[in-house]
């Protein structure tokens, strides 16, 4: 795609409407609650990033591509014969969401710019979203996709490794069900996640793939657990891909700020940061 249909995609819009139910909190907390905590009931808050369940992509089985994602062209854009990745994001959180309201999602392609990088030409797009519940806004969010060429065989980015003295540390049990659960729940049906066969002859990954949007829930809910509410702004990226299995996660702090990761075989899978405290 040239920069100028590139360009083209720039200012596109969308609203969706969403939500989840108790039955929904219900499973969401089966999948990835703490032991020992009470599932969300109706009109409870709804625990940081749930929201990502509350809009699935509902593309019929024939607008699907082989990967499994429904095929841009709608509101992303069309990237044929590429890799597509939830690379990273922010949110800025203003006001909780609850289970069983109605939530609204209005979001707008920021920015799409094409980059030459070492696994060759990538599309970085940038998607604000502005989420709402029934008394107004509650999160500012900002989404990082990246359409990379498909790679001929795995070729794992530099790793970066575990911090030295954490303040937290945990392990998570990434195991095929869990994956599966995730993908389930989101309706996310990429393939990496949960078809070991399609991820490893066609994507060329060693295993199955932990989903980025799964790593960042995982840390945010370590962020809270760590300090007993629901950072103002949060921050994370993919920096190497995590496969499944055990899953490390990990922070240290400074000056009340969290700096978080997921892990494996000793590197860094994503990096995350919770803040807390406003800064000047």
């Amino acid at each position: 795609m040239d920069q100028i249909n590139l360009i083209a995609w720039t200012g596109r819009r969308a609203v969706e409407h969403g939500g989840l139910d108790a039955r929904q909190a219900a499973m969401m907390h089966a999948t990835l609650g703490r032991a020992g905590e009470a599932e969300p009931q109706h009109g409870d808050c709804l625990p940081a990033l749930w929201h990502w369940a509350a809009f699935p992509p509902v593309a019929p089985m024939e607008e699907l591509g082989l990967d499994g994602h429904p095929r841009p062209g709608g509101f992303l854009p069309p990237m044929p014969a590429s890799r597509r990745m939830w690379a990273g994001g922010s949110l800025q959180f203003h006001a909780p969401l609850h289970v069983g309201e109605t939530i609204t999602r209005q979001s707008v392609i920021r920015e799409v710019v094409e980059k030459d990088g070492a696994a060759g030409k990538m599309v970085f797009v940038t998607v604000d979203h502005r989420i709402s519940g029934e008394t107004g806004l509650a999160i500012s969010e900002q989404q990082d996709i990246v359409y990379l060429p498909m790679p001929d065989r795995y070729q794992p980015p530099k790793t970066k490794a575990l911090p030295e003295a954490p303040v937290l540390t945990d392990k998570v049990e990434a195991s095929e069900v869990l994956l599966f659960r995730y993908s389930a729940l989101t309706f996310n049906s990429h393939r990496i996640h949960y078809d070991q066969a399609y991820a490893q002859s066609v994507e060329h990954y060693p295993g199955l793939v932990v989903h980025g949007p799964l790593q960042a829930t995982l840390l945010m809910a370590a962020a809270v657990a760590h300090k007993g509410r629901v950072p103002k702004d949060f921050h994370y990226r993919g920096v190497h891909p995590v496969f499944a299995g055990s899953v490390d996660v990990m922070a240290t702090e400074e000056d009340g700020v969290l700096s978080l990761c997921t892990g494996q075989d000793g590197h860094q899978g994503m990096q995350a940061t919770a803040i807390w405290e406003e800064t000047l």
